[in-house]
Order: C-alpha cells, then sequence, then structure tokens
C-alpha cells in the first residue's frame, strides 16, 4: 500500500548525539498523532506539528532508557496527551508518572482513524514494546537495521532477546517496514523485515546459546556502526573464530 492510500503518514525526525529517531504517528482523518520516544531537540517535532495543526494526544514509549524519554516533560507541557508504556516496563523504570496507560502487550489503541499494535518485545529491557501500524512497525531499540539492542544494560536479557526476534522473524510479514530507534543504518534508515531476515545477524541463530555467545561476546568487537548486513554463513563463522 503506498504512502497515499494509507490513513496515516509516519513522519520521522532524527535527534541527539546518539542518532535517535523520533517519530510521529500522524491519523489524517482526524489530523491527531501519537508521539513515539520524545527525547532531545522535541521540539522540532512539536514545532511541526504545530505548524501543520496536527493535535498530539497520545505519547508512546518503547521503553525507558534516557536517550528514548528525556523530552517527555517538554512533550506533556505542549500537549495533554496521554503517556503508553507495558506495565513490565512502567515497574522496570520505577518513574512517578501521572496516571499512565499501562499495557500488556497484544493490545490496540486508536489514534484517530489509525489502529496501533502494540507488541511486548522484551529483551533490552524487561517491558520494551514495538508499535505497529498497518505494515509499519516502529521497533526502538529492540530491532534495527542489520542489528538489534544491547543486553547487557539495567534490565538487558539476551535470552529473552533472542525470543523476541525468533517470534518477530516467524510471524512478522516480510513487507513489514522497521523503524529502528536509532540510524545505525549505512544507507535507508528504514528496512523490509524480509531484509533483515536475509542479512541482520541477530535473526540467523537458531539455539539460544549461539545467539547469546554473539550477542554477549562477540558481536561488539567485530562490527560498529553503521552496520552492513551479515550472511548467515558469516554470522556463524564470526562464533568459530
Amino acid at each position: 500500500m503506498s504512502d497515499s492510500q494509507k490513513n496515516y503518514t509516519i513522519h520521522s525526525v532524527e535527534l541527539g548525539p546518539m542518532e535517535n529517531f523520533v517519530y510521529l504517528i500522524h491519523d489524517h482523518a482526524s489530523n491527531t498523532a501519537a508521539i513515539v520516544d520524545p527525547a532531545w531537540e522535541v521540539d522540532e517535532l512539536l514545532d511541526f506539528a504545530d505548524s501543520k495543526d496536527i493535535k498530539i494526544t497520545d505519547i508512546l514509549l518503547t521503553h525507558s532508557h534516557h536517550d528514548h524519554i528525556n523530552g517527555l516533560q517538554q512533550t506533556l507541557e505542549h500537549s495533554d496527551a496521554k503517556i503508553h508504556l507495558l506495565k513490565p516496563e512502567a515497574e522496570f523504570w520505577g518513574e512517578p508518572l501521572s496516571k499512565p496507560v499501562l499495557h500488556h502487550g497484544a493490545e490496540q489503541i486508536k489514534i484517530g482513524e489509525s489502529q496501533i499494535n502494540i507488541l511486548h518485545t522484551p529483551g533490552h529491557t524487561p517491558g520494551s514494546a514495538c508499535y505497529q501500524v498497518g505494515n509499519d512497525l516502529i521497533a526502538g531499540d529492540t530491532l534495527f537495521v542489520f542489528g538489534c539492542g544491547r543486553c547487557d544494560l539495567a534490565g538487558g536479557d539476551p535470552e529473552q532477546m533472542f525470543q523476541t526476534l525468533k517470534k518477530m522473524k516467524n510471524e512478522l510479514p516480510g513487507n513489514t517496514i522497521l523503524h529502528p530507534g536509532h540510524n545505525y543504518a549505512p544507507q535507508s534508515p528504514t528496512s523490509t523485515m524480509e531484509t533483515q531476515c536475509q542479512g541482520n545477524p541477530f535473526l540467523h541463530f537458531d539455539q539460544t546459546e549461539d545467539f547469546v555467545e554473539y550477542r554477549m561476546h562477540v558481536h561488539d568487537k567485530i562490527r560498529d556502526t553503521p552496520y552492513d548486513a551479515v550472511s548467515r554463513e558469516e554470522a556463524w563463522e564470526s562464533l568459530k573464530k
């Protein structure tokens, strides 16, 4: 489906020193929007919404790391918006938010006429979430273009990440468009799941122990951003060195 046929548009800006993406899911029919992971110079996206008379009604958090939420207060001062995050992430974060909408995963919310599916994707943090609208997936730090989030930070769990990525690989259609939380790609900032299944090394492993070894002990020694595609054979060979 082309952008002109969709009832929504995903606007993105790259902000901050860590190449974060902040997203605006804009529902055309209602001219309302949800902002995803407001951080850094978030006023750039807020000013854009104002220039188009787009009302931000919801804030969607993929997880609670500082580089994804440091513009939250500014966004709340700009818009009377509801905060959405997963309950396990709220418990992990421990921030005393005012009346957040807590989810468990597998629920849906609506922004105007656009339905957003909430996926619980633990591994980077206990309550990491991805947000799926149409064939678009905003993935936070769960899945990058040819990469995935670290599991050695507070709350990380490589075994959970393996199960999460395995489920995404098996269940998401190949034409799903990945919108990652950071711009670590050498060319296009987005990708399809089909392309990721072919070239993302973290999707090449079939056994938990092999994934954990690669994620925790191999990957960061042999790869750096921007991430290029890695074949299945190359990923397996790297475990033997």
